[in-house]
């Protein structure tokens, strides 16, 4: 699976590619039709106690796939987005018909 990583408000970090591409990689090795992921780490400031904001966006057959988190830390915030992608592929892949 392809994934593309954008970081705003923030300097690139190679830490954050890697943990995110390491829980991408079980998706895609349990969800072969994934096709794309879209990553986006964001930084806001205003959004107080939490303000590390993680969104992630599948591209896979169907309706696009998204998920958005708001933490403490960039790590929560990613292992909560893959837990609520992981839930909808799971979902999708339970409506899925063969032909």
């Amino acid at each position: 699976m392809e994934a593309i990583f954008e970081f705003v408000n923030i300097d690139k970090s190679n830490s954050l590619e890697a943990l995110t591409q390491k829980k991408l990689d079980k998706i895609e090795n349990k969800y072969d039709w994934v096709v794309r992921a879209n990553v986006f780490f964001k930084r806001d400031e205003n959004q107080k106690p939490n303000g590390y904001i993680t969104e992630i966006r599948l591209s896979a057959p169907g309706p696009e796939i998204f998920a958005e988190s708001n933490e403490d830390s960039f790590e929560a915030a990613i292992a909560k987005s893959t837990s609520d992608i992981e839930r909808q592929c799971s979902k999708r892949k339970s409506k899925m018909s063969t032909h």
